[in-house]
């Protein structure tokens, strides 16, 4: 790694300083004057410059030279792994003093210097010591490695000062360990793309901005650093290329929808979604939102992928006017930082892990009840079975078709799904439009091979613009990360705030506050019970804890309880949304003979800080005749 020429003369400077101060110069004559008097003999008049170095070293000169000259780096908070393939993850909440960097790699420093014209806070004031605020969190990705800055108070001018170091590598085996050259890293088009998130003070996430960092520009300039643009004519060739590739594209959807809507006028109000806008406002094809993404180690099965898709909050895009649903779908790292989205963002995300654990999914785009329109996900078994996956509940419907033409033998049962009709399916490699005489789910036959039901889009096209590596318009998927969340340290400061709440509650009431520790604690399996059947669809479990309250209850005492799930972590928030509950607000306002309360928080926690939070009110009280 080569230094600029400013770095440079300053470490110069740095070095030279230190040496006067130790007198090296005098040492170094010294043992001049004295190697000469004690090893040269008389007829010898030259003294080489290795034999002086062992002269130095044996008296340990040049030892002690190396500890003051002790240089340190700064660096983010951990290594870098030795395998480019492992998705890193840092969250720099502080900067350490020295870190190993792989002198056979290149890296990437990033270097944030602030914030400017924030408006909207122009007006705030600064926040004082300790004071709860709302901050601004910048979320990175670059080439499967992720970076979080530390949340830092929202202001007009927010004072972001972090780095991050990025290493740039390509992603096909036998190249981790290869340095790049210049040529390389001119065709390592993948931007590193910035989401600017905002939390308020009680934990509510605000998706602030998105962009995609164009990055080679600083190959181009002079010492390897830059904070101007600068334009590289390749870099222009690159975008001509995939502007032409997107024209084609566009004008290839036209033609396709003209074929459409000739098989069948009606077509014209069926929800066929070619295109859809991201956060940025950008229009891109609905299957560059889908990909097969792995999730490591982080989750076990497609239906595990399916709970913590819906841990996920659910928020509609919002509306500015009147009219109908706000399109925009977001990008997937724009959804993960913020942790909610629309039904899109769940579905599009479902369907990306689905394929990633090998089954045929599908994003399904068409209506619920009274023609409100939905997202959700389908699976092709390869025996036949159509399975919709319902990704903001996790719940799964078998689709058996009925045939509208026969006459009704009996009575036909009503699906158990709310879906009613439906307008195109698409993947990451497919899109087809339903060409059916009916889009009625109920009656929608799924043989997505037969043309006279389903119309397809030419793969090659869609290949064309949503292929990895493509375009360079399309953001790519990143990895997800592991939680940093305590499940029981989080659990326990939940009951805890419940706790006190209950009791302020019931004071205000005037009533006194009894706890049964043993009662909190015996509804821990139910809790436990609850969440197994949400991930496996089996519910296991409730026997042994019924049979363990009915010990813990005595003759003639009434047990009550009232379990409810929460995807969010604020303990008064939650609290307020029980009392709204009649069931639950009976037992907080308890009142007979001998009333013993019990509470129990169960935190469940999921790739991206997802949680799913379970609780549980209870009483038992003495039944009066």
């Amino acid at each position: 790694m080569s230094l600029p020429p400013e770095k440079a003369s300053e470490l110069k400077q740095l070095i030279h300083q230190q040496l006067s101060k130790m007198d090296v110069h005098g040492r170094i004559r010294e043992i001049l004057a004295e190697t000469i008097r004690e090893e040269l003999a008389p007829d010898q008049q030259h003294l080489s410059t290795e034999d002086l170095i062992k002269a130095l070293r044996r008296r340990g000169i040049i030892d002690d030279v190396m500890k003051e000259l002790n240089f340190v780096t700064d660096s983010v908070e951990q290594e870098l792994p030795s395998s480019p393939k492992q998705p890193i993850c840092f969250d720099r909440q502080s900067t350490l003093k020295k870190t190993n960097i792989d002198p056979t790699r290149r890296y990437l420093y990033l270097q944030v210097l602030g914030g400017k014209a924030f408006l909207e806070h122009l007006q705030e004031p600064e926040p004082l010591p300790g004071q709860v605020c709302s901050t601004f969190t910048l979320c990175l990705h670059y080439r499967n490695q992720r970076f979080r800055s530390k949340p830092v108070p929202c202001a007009c001018e927010p004072d972001f000062h972090d780095g991050f170091l990025l290493e740039v590598h390509r992603e096909s085996l036998g190249d981790g360990t290869r340095m790049a050259d210049s040529t390389t890293m001119l065709s390592i088009s993948d931007p590193i793309h910035m989401v600017l998130i905002k939390t308020d003070i009680f934990g509510e996430t605000t998706l602030v901005a998105s962009y995609f960092l164009e990055w080679r520009s600083v190959l181009g300039s002079e010492n390897g650093v830059t904070s101007l643009t600068v334009e590289l004519m390749g870099l222009a060739l690159e975008r001509q290329k995939t502007a032409e590739k997107e024209r084609l594209f566009l004008v290839y959807a036209k033609q396709w929808w003209r074929e459409y809507l000739q098989i069948r006028p009606s077509h014209n109000s069926r929800l066929v979604k070619i295109f859809a806008q991201d956060e940025n406002g950008i229009n891109r094809p609905v299957c560059s939102y889908v990909k097969p993404l792995r999730a490591g180690r982080l989750l076990d099965t497609p239906r595990q992928a399916a709970r913590f898709v819906n841990v996920l909050g659910y928020e509609r895009a919002p509306v500015i006017g009147g009219g109908g649903k706000q399109e925009q779908w977001c990008t997937l790292l724009a959804f993960l930082c913020r942790s909610k989205g629309d039904c899109e963002d769940h579905a599009n995300l479902l369907c990306s892990l689905l394929l990633g654990y090998g089954l045929e999914a599908f994003v399904c785009v068409g209506t619920k009840a009274k023609g409100v329109p939905h997202a959700w996900v389908m699976t092709c078994g390869t025996d036949g079975t159509i399975t919709f996956w319902e990704s903001l509940t996790g719940h799964r419907y078998i689709h058996k078709p009925t045939n509208p033409d026969e006459p009704p033998v009996a009575e036909q049962p009503k699906p158990l799904y709310p879906y009613r009709t439906i307008g195109c399916v698409f993947n990451h490699q497919m899109f087809l439009g339903n060409c059916q005489p009916s889009d009625a789910v109920e009656t929608c036959v799924f043989d997505l091979n037969d043309e006279s039901k389903w119309k397809p889009m030419s793969e090659e096209a869609i290949k064309s613009v949503c292929a990895p590596g493509a375009t360079t318009s399309l953001p790519p998927f990143p990895p997800l990360c592991a939680s940093t969340i305590d499940a029981s340290v989080t659990s326990n400061e939940i009951e805890m705030q419940l706790r006190l709440l209950v009791s302020e509650h019931r004071k205000d009431l005037g009533l006194t506050t009894v706890w049964e520790d043993q009662l909190s604690y015996l509804l821990s399996p139910a809790l436990a019970s609850y969440e197994f059947e949400r991930t496996t669809s089996i519910s296991a479990g409730n026997e042994e804890f019924q049979d363990a309250i009915r010990r813990a209850v005595p003759d003639g005492h009434t047990f009550k309880g009232f379990p409810i799930h929460f995807v969010y972590r604020n303990a008064r928030r939650a609290f307020a949304t029980c009392l709204r509950s009649p069931f639950c607000e009976e037992i907080i306002c308890c009142r007979g003979d001998q009333v013993r309360l019990a509470v129990r928080v169960r935190v469940f926690t999921y790739p991206e800080s997802a949680c799913a939070v379970w609780i549980m009110f209870a009483c038992k009280y003495r039944s009066v005749l």
